[in-house]
This record gives C-alpha cells, sequence and structure tokens, in this order.
C-alpha cells in the first residue's frame, strides 16, 4: 500500500516546526558550555516530531497518542528540573518553549497546519524580541505601567462587555462603537509616544514628528515651524518633519476610516495614499539634499502621557452629538444636507466626521460619496497646516509648504479615480 501523504506532509511540517524553534534557541544559547543547555536544536525537533506523530494517531490510537504526548511532556519536565539542579538562575522559557513546540506539531499534524505555522512564527519572533523587551522594562516608568494598564481595562474588559445595540434620539448611538473610539484615539497615542520613546533622541525631530502625527500633525507642523522660526540652521530636518507629518495624517485618515468606515475605504484609499506617498517622498528628498543640522525635539512635541484619555472621551462626546445631527439631517433633508454636515463638521475634526460616517445605517452614502466628503476636510486641514507653516516660519517653511501642497495637487489629480 502506497503512503498516505496527506500524513506524511503533516509530521514533516512538525519537524520542520520544531527545528525552526531550535534553530532560534540554539543559537541564542550558542555561548553556552556544552552540557549546561536544556535543550537545542535536535531535541526540539524531535519534540515537534513527537507530537506530530500523536496528532495522526489520535483519531486511531488516542490512547498511544495520549501516552506519547504524556511521554515527551515528562521527559521535558524532568530536563528543566535536572537542568535547575546545575544552574539554579536557568530560564524557564526553554522547557515551556519545548511544549509550545510540541503542542504545535500535534496541530499541524491534526489538520491545523496555519494555525500551527502562525504560532510558531509568532512564538519564534517572541522568542527573537528577549533583547529589545528587556530594553523596554528597564526603562519603562511607573506611570507608564500604569497607563499601560488602564488601557488594558478600557480595551479588554470595558470594550467587550458594551452591548451593541443602537438607543438614543433616533437610535444614533451604539455604546460598543461609541467606547471604540476611546481605544482607538488612545491607542493611536500610545503607539507614536512608544515610538519616540524606542527611538530615543537621536533620531528627534523624525521621530517624534512621526509620533505626535498620529495624535496632530496641525500640532506638530506649528511645533516645527515655530522652532525653525527661531534657528534656521535646522530648516532641513524641519521641513522634512513637517512632510512626514503631513504623510502620517494622511495614513492616519486612511487607517481610521478603514477600521470605524469600511465601506468608504476603496475609494478613500485611491485619494489619500497618492498624497501620503507624495508627502513622505518630499520627506526623503529634503532628508536627502540638505544639511540635518542639530535640531532636537521640540518640547511641544513631547508627549503627554500615552493613555490620557481626556482629550479620547471628549472626541466620543463629539461623536455622540454629530451622529445624533447627522441622523436629524438626514431624516430631514436627505443625502445632500447629510454629507455637507459632514463635510462641515470635518473641516473642524476629520476624526469626528470618520467616526459618524462609520455609525451611519448601512447605505446612507455611496462608498464614492464618503470618501468625497472626507477628502475635502483633509484637503482644508492640510491647507490651515501650510497657512500655519508660512505664517510662523516665513520663506524659510516653504520646503515643508510645498510638500504639503504638492501632495493636494497629486490629491486632485486622482479624483478621476473616484468621480
Amino acid at each position: 500500500m502506497l503512503p498516505d501523504l496527506s500524513e506524511l506532509t503533516g509530521i514533516g511540517l512538525a519537524l520542520a516546526l520544531g527545528l525552526l524553534i531550535g534553530l532560534q534557541r540554539g543559537w541564542v544559547l550558542r555561548g553556552e558550555k556544552p552540557g549546561s543547555r536544556f535543550a537545542g536544536i535536535r531535541t526540539y525537533g524531535l519534540l515537534g516530531l513527537a507530537g506530530g506523530i500523536a496528532g495522526e494517531l489520535q483519531a486511531r490510537a488516542a490512547g498511544l497518542a495520549l501516552a506519547l504526548v504524556a511521554g515527551a511532556a515528562v521527559l521535558v519536565v524532568l530536563g528543566y528540573w535536572r537542568a535547575t539542579q546545575r544552574n539554579a538562575s536557568i530560564s524557564g522559557t526553554a522547557s515551556l518553549t519545548g511544549l509550545l513546540t510540541m503542542a504545535f506539531g500535534f496541530l499541524a499534524a491534526s489538520g491545523e497546519a496555519v494555525l500551527a505555522s502562525v504560532a510558531t512564527g509568532v512564538t519564534v519572533l517572541v522568542l527573537s524580541m528577549r533583547g529589545p523587551l528587556h530594553h523596554l522594562l528597564r526603562h519603562i516608568e511607573e506611570r507608564e505601567m500604569m497607563a499601560i494598564a488602564r488601557f488594558a481595562l478600557i480595551g479588554l474588559v470595558i470594550l467587550p462587555l458594551l452591548p451593541d445595540t443602537p438607543f438614543g434620539p433616533y437610535g444614533a448611538w451604539r455604546p460598543r462603537q461609541l467606547w471604540l473610539v476611546v481605544v482607538l484615539v488612545s491607542g493611536f497615542s500610545f503607539t507614536g509616544y512608544i515610538a519616540a520613546k524606542w527611538l530615543g533622541p537621536s533620531r528627534g525631530v523624525l521621530a517624534t514628528s512621526a509620533a505626535g502625527a498620529l495624535v496632530s500633525s496641525t500640532a506638530v507642523t506649528a511645533a516645527l515651524a515655530g522652532k525653525l522660526r527661531d534657528d534656521p540652521s535646522t530648516a532641513t530636518i524641519a521641513n522634512a518633519g513637517i512632510a512626514l507629518a503631513g504623510g502620517i495624517m494622511f495614513l492616519r485618515v486612511t487607517l481610521l476610516t478603514g477600521a470605524l468606515a469600511g465601506f468608504a475605504l476603496p475609494e478613500l484609499v485611491k485619494l489619500t495614499m497618492p498624497g501620503m506617498v507624495a508627502s513622505l517622498a518630499a520627506g526623503a528628498f529634503l532628508l536627502r539634499h540638505g544639511r540635518t543640522g542639530n535640531l532636537h525635539a521640540p518640547e511641544e512635541l513631547n508627549l503627554r502621557n500615552p493613555f490620557d484619555v481626556g482629550p479620547a472621551l471628549l472626541l466620543m462626546v463629539l461623536t455622540m452629538a454629530l451622529t445624533a445631527l447627522a441622523r436629524w439631517v438626514l431624516a430631514s433633508y436627505g443625502d445632500a444636507g447629510l454629507a455637507t454636515v459632514l463635510a462641515i463638521s470635518g473641516t473642524v475634526d476629520v476624526d469626528s466626521a470618520i467616526i459618524t460616517m462609520g455609525n451611519l445605517p448601512p447605505g446612507t452614502l455611496t462608498a464614492q460619496t464618503a470618501a468625497l466628503v472626507l477628502i475635502l476636510p483633509v484637503t482644508l486641514n492640510t491647507l490651515f497646516k501650510t497657512a500655519t507653516a508660512l505664517g510662523l516660519a516665513g520663506r524659510r517653511a516653504w520646503p515643508g509648504a510645498a510638500a504639503m501642497l504638492g501632495s493636494l495637487v497629486v490629491t486632485a489629480a486622482a479624483l478621476p479615480l473616484v468621480l
């Protein structure tokens, strides 16, 4: 009888995943003395193979599969115990990784090859990040740890418990969607904070500009223009930071639309992506063809507590009011009036327009109309930032202003793709 190739494939994948994990563990411990390691590449490979064989046997000989898994697990525990007798400071990571390797092998041979592969890849990534993660722990402050705990509360505890049923005037409000606004805005703030902290002061302006633009590209532009006005020698990097902040703004609008008003994303991305690419390309050009000077991040760009939920809560309240108004306008004046309200309100706050659009009943606006409504406040916001930069720094801010205006020209050129 010919062997079942699907069975051999599952077992082969289990072995390959075990060898991959063993390769990472062996590389990390390559400097250890012979015999001092808990396990090496061969042991992890065999653990994956044992899990794979058990996965194939479970349907035909469940008792034998259980005995194989249990026996391998006992050997892992005994091996860890003996290793700790020789070296009391040995980490438990190796033994836990061994048990996971066996589990991944079991999944690979049980018809869950994709899950096993993804889990193995994530495990190897986490194991490889030992240095950066330990560096982060050494430098994290108490207030930052408390901020992370608060975010876990609002994102992992409160959000899933909230109902997703409509209430309020015109049934305009859904508690879970409204609270998602708080989670997303706080998440953007956290991402920016970590980016600035991780990259450190050596990359100063560019790191903090990109991070700050995830919260407010307007504030970044004003801060850099003010610094440029006071210190002309930093013209190149300040203007590059302004261009970078403009590009990140396009990206932020795109991500927020994808998360909250996904129906508009296919059309909106045709307008925002060209603008983003133009801004980032202009920033790269300015950096490459000018002197970067010695500009430190302006104090105005120093990010606040990464999970200060106050601004997010204010945005949620604004969104509640705007959503109720939008439903009333829709009922009283139809789609044309609704599009006008969203465009005008988005000029003040693009985020609120996106969130309100995501809370509208399905089919209220077409994807084409929604994209055009959202790109208008993006355009007005970019023009406002351009005027701000020129007003504060004058001619010195022309390169950054030109980058922002260029992004609008490219965006306008892409309008036929939506119209």
